[in-house]
């Protein structure tokens, strides 16, 4: 085993050791127990056996960092870096890259043939393989593990979940013999506080000495001002003051709001959290960088910085973002005020953590979090080596009882689910390079197929339950009469009711009009008479268990129809992944993408797309509304097929007259696709959101930042991501098979004009 210079933890032994023996492995730990250690080991094994080794993460910021990380520490030369829209030194011993990158390099498509881009390489780091619930990009990490070749070592690294075991299982059926190391063990134990602002001036523990809910915590009221509105006072100045006078600082402090992110801060940068000392060595970092990256000159962020305090969210720029880090990691600021995201990977430990609430809001309305949310947040608490304790304080709001507090610190994560999801892209690579068998074989290795039985437990206990129903149900018929029998006297009964019904009204019909019954309706009436007779002689005639018999068919009857839609249900459910698949055949086939289970040229282009919906983009593509656009108009034509549907409803600025003849084309594009789509069943995303198509048409024709920024009330860092996802699809319009000469001139140009400060900073 590779030699630290610090003694190893026994998770990370073990772990090293699986990884010595040759066998792939599943390490399961919680946020900040020192899982990359595992990956180093690993590096080191990789570099004495002169061989590669690829270090995947979730995040195109998290690999960065790790680029950045491991060539300070193994040498730049060693290193390389692919995510999106960077390559750098990619046959380089170490190379850190999206997952989604290592998933495309595996398809072999636009990025070469599977056996040179895998040469040499002996171990892949699955990083945040927990991301796997991710429900957007799930998918990703589990065609990546299908695909990865056998003689390839895992090293997938997760957070606590509670099925640690079942991914490992499925890994071990699917890629090759592999070991879970599942650990809870934190180096630096967490303290959890909970802040009632009844008792504004002390922070009290969460949990008495024998693990009990503290009684003194108060549940918060709800406070209403004039005209019933909320009048909730904010807490935040009181929390942060008693984590001051407690030395419970540095902190990231967690709100869901990026609105609040900006007015927390500007609340506590009152407090003076940092010395003279620390305000220099700010000011002198802040200088330093800021000439670096001179887009951030006059940032109206600075003189909070100044005070030790910061926001970090998705609406700030990138380069911003990356300072507040970089200053936290060196301990000079204080307080960093922060969405959830920061709690994905990114390397930023505090003392203490403060949850300013156990619910939040989504697009489906409130809902509390996840343990596996709160585990993630928290988890960002206790630096080791520097804190014998991590602290955690809770807010009290009114939206949530200490005893849900309290059951929500003491659960355990929650399983990974898979969001495992056939595309068109990859339905056209798995067709490419395997028959439609081959495929089906491959779609039923995956995780979410592996878990249905977990997934259709609830469904196999109605069934279970159900079937005790029909079990329990021992009429015992008096005179040993068949159900079956019972239903025909039952019809017979039901209708000579009918007939005599019938024969009344006749009969009352024939009198008003004084005429006589005719030899028909006669006939009619012995008939009835007969069915009366053919009723007395049934046993059921007299019974007096007659209505029980009646209804215990009836509840037998609606128990099989339920069980029958079950039965159905878990049909689906066990073959959801092939029918999608099947599905998304179907509507390539239909637009000639597909040709006896062969990707047709146009199938080829459309197979190397990345993107929501690869078929869109391609029918864009080959539908020639592109042709002839200048770069600024093909940049706003791709901005508003990228940009995803807007939470908040904003009139969008106006942009030229030809990106709106050209999105006006797209749209019948757009109809044509759905009406495919809805007859196979396929749901697919397809935007036309031009919200920043006018702001990056300007940016394109040589606009200032400062012209883009003024235009609308929006993030920065809002604004920057959807111009980066417009780079994403122009990049792939220069690199995919059979795209027009000239589409991929426009593209290269348009790409070179979006690409200058601050949107090319990472």
């Amino acid at each position: 085993m590779y030699e630290f210079p610090f003694e190893l933890d026994d998770f990370q032994k073990e772990a090293c050791e699986f990884i010595d023996a040759g066998e792939s492995v599943v390490v399961c730990a919680p946020t900040g127990a020192g899982k990359t250690v595992i990956a180093e080991h690993a590096i080191h094994r990789a570099m004495e056996n002169g061989k590669r080794i690829f270090y995947t993460t979730p995040l195109k910021a998290l690999s960065n960092q790790k680029y950045y990380d491991f060539g300070e520490k193994y040498g730049q030369e060693k290193v390389g870096l692919l995510t999106g829209d960077t390559s750098i030194n990619r046959n380089g011993q170490i190379v850190v890259m999206t997952t989604e990158v290592f998933r495309n390099m595996l398809y072999g498509t636009n990025f070469g043939a599977v056996a040179d881009n895998l040469k040499d390489v002996k171990y892949v780091v699955l990083d945040e393989v927990h991301y796997m619930n991710d429900e957007q990009r799930g998918t990703v990490w589990e065609e990546s593990i299908i695909y990865c070749p056998t003689n390839v070592q895992i090293i997938a690294l997760s957070a606590t979940v509670a099925n640690a075991d079942e991914l490992t299982n499925w890994i071990n059926t699917v890629h090759s013999k592999t070991e879970l190391v599942d650990t809870d063990f934190r180096p630096v134990p967490l303290r959890f506080y909970y802040f009632d602002s009844s008792q504004p001036n002390r922070l009290l523990p969460l949990f008495t000495p024998s693990g009990q809910l503290n009684k003194k915590i108060k549940p918060e009221k709800r406070a209403w001002g004039k005209h019933g509105k909320n009048k909730q006072k904010s807490p935040v100045k009181d929390v942060i003051r008693n984590l001051a006078e407690q030395d419970m600082l540095p902190a990231i402090y967690f709100t869901f709001s990026r609105k609040k992110c900006d007015e927390q801060m500007e609340k506590c940068a009152s407090f003076g959290l940092v010395t003279p000392g620390e305000q220099a060595q700010i000011r002198q970092f802040v200088d330093d960088y800021i000439a670096e990256n001179p887009h951030l000159y006059g940032n109206k962020h600075i003189e909070y910085l100044l005070q030790g305090v910061a926001s970090h969210h998705a609406g700030l720029l990138p380069a911003w973002k990356n300072l507040v880090e970089k200053l936290f990691q060196k301990g000079l600021i204080k307080v960093v005020f922060a969405t959830e995201t920061l709690a994905a990977g990114i390397n930023m430990p505090a003392r203490s953590t403060v949850i300013s609430s156990t619910s939040k809001r989504t697009d489906s309305g409130h809902r509390m979090l996840t343990a596996s949310e709160f585990l993630q947040m928290s988890g960002r608490a206790g630096r080791r080596g520097m804190d014998e304790i991590g602290y955690v304080t809770i807010v009290g709001t009114p939206f949530q009882s200490p005893e849900e507090v309290a059951e929500l610190v003491l659960s355990d994560a929650n399983p990974l689910e898979s969001r495992f999801s056939p595309s068109y892209s990859m339905v056209l690579n798995l067709l490419q390079r395997f028959s439609l068998d081959e495929s089906k074989e491959l779609i039923l290795k995956s995780f979410g197929y592996y878990s249905a039985g977990s997934r259709m437990q609830p469904l196999l206990k109605q069934y279970e339950i159900n079937e005790k129903e029909r079990a329990e149900r021992t009429f015992v018929c008096p005179h040993k009469i068949s159900d079956e029998d019972f239903l025909k006297y039952d019809k017979l009964r039901h209708l000579y009711v009918q007939n005599r019904l019938t024969y009344k009204r006749i009969c009352k019909q024939e009198q008003s009009k004084k005429r006589p019954l005719s030899d028909e309706v006669i006939a009619f009436r012995n008939s009835n008479k007969l069915l009366l007779e053919q009723l007395h002689a049934s046993p059921c005639d007299t019974c007096n268990r007659y209505k029980k018999h009646a209804k215990n068919i009836e509840v037998l009857g609606r128990i099989e129809a339920r069980q029958a839609r079950l039965e159905k249900e878990m049909e689906r459910q066990r073959d959801i992944y092939w029918n999608k698949f099947l599905a998304h055949r179907s509507v390539l086939e239909d637009f000639g993408y597909l040709k006896d289970d062969y990707p047709t040229p146009r199938g080829v282009t459309t197979s190397q797309i990345r993107s929501e919906n690869e078929l869109y983009i391609a029918e864009i593509i080959f539908s020639d509304v592109l042709d002839g656009l200048t770069p600024s108009q093909l940049a706003a034509v791709i901005c508003a097929v990228t940009t995803e549907d807007l939470r908040i409803d904003i009139p969008y600025l106006p942009f030229s007259q030809t990106v709106r003849k050209t999105l006006n084309l797209i749209r019948n594009i757009r109809r044509k696709i759905e009406k495919v789509q809805n007859r196979h069943l396929v749901d697919s995303p397809m935007y036309i959101n031009p919200y920043f198509s006018s702001l990056i048409e300007l940016w394109v024709e040589g606009a200032e930042w400062e012209t883009i920024t003024e235009q609308i009330d929006m993030g920065e860092g809002d604004i920057v991501r959807a111009f980066k996802r417009t780079v994403d699809v122009l990049r792939q319009f220069t690199t995919i098979d059979n795209i027009p000469e000239s589409l991929v001139f426009t593209a290269r140009e348009a790409i070179e004009k979006i690409l200058r400060e601050p949107v090319d900073v990472d």
